[in-house]
């Protein structure tokens, strides 16, 4: 099966959409906890003769205050949440601070990039004793400089050296993306809410190949007409 993958300059504009998300989010105090990519809503919508899109970062499940105790994360039994972009302090600490968030948005942007999940792993039981030593997903040297650059601070062992969502938002990695302007964002961080809404003003074009009608064969009214053939008379035996 072909694979195709988003251009540079639309990861960028992803991410920084995603960004000013966790910007709304930090400042209300919380920490969103589960951010991964199937928690990342795309929304086509047209604008005049273009199509465009709205990102919204959805499932609030898990979002706790910062500087909590999270009841989700036991590294030594079943826990809540996906492993995959999970950070490292999730699991030996299990404190809610805004800096594991940035962790997970570094998770999706290399999975964008590559295609592939940010671990070769499918158990978790494997991925936790990498995550208890402060171990990182593997960068490609294939992706831009900026890029690997802007990963490495997401993978900061030093959750100082990470940053705020704030901070990112200045990284050289996100000087080169389209002219979108301040994003809006409405909705309460709520776990029963669980949706915050970015809307952007001018966001990236996709072309929508709509698919081809299904092919149905066409049956005729017309009644069918049933031949009767009598039987062949029986010839007596001699």
């Amino acid at each position: 099966m072909e694979t195709r993958s988003l251009s540079d300059s639309m990861i960028r504009d992803s991410t920084r959409m995603i960004l000013e998300g966790l910007v709304s989010i930090h400042s209300q105090g919380y920490v969103h906890c589960d951010l991964k990519p199937k928690n990342i809503l795309v929304f086509p919508r047209t604008c005049g003769c273009n199509v465009v899109y709205d990102l919204k970062i959805s499932d609030f499940g898990m979002a706790t205050k910062v500087g909590e105790d999270s009841e989700f994360w036991e590294y030594d039994s079943p826990f809540l949440g996906t492993s995959l972009y999970m950070s490292p302090e999730s699991v030996q600490n299990g404190i809610a601070e805004e800096a594991l968030d940035l962790w997970s948005l570094g998770c999706i942007v290399l999975e964008i990039y590559t295609g592939e999940p940010p671990w070769p792993l499918k158990d978790s039981e494997n991925l936790l004793p990498l995550l208890l030593n402060g171990n990182a997903p593997e960068i490609p040297e294939s992706l831009p400089w900026d890029a690997r650059q802007f990963l490495k601070t997401c993978f900061a062992s030093d959750l100082l050296e990470r940053g705020s969502a704030s901070e990112l938002l200045k990284h050289k990695f996100l000087h080169n993306v389209s002219d979108q302007k301040s994003v809006s964002v409405t909705g309460a961080v709520d776990k029963r809410e669980s949706v915050v809404v970015q809307k952007s003003k001018k966001v990236l074009r996709v072309k929508i190949i709509p698919p081809k009608p299904p092919q149905v064969k066409k049956i005729s009214n017309r009644p069918l007409k049933l031949k009767i053939i009598p039987p062949k008379p029986l010839v007596p035996i001699q």
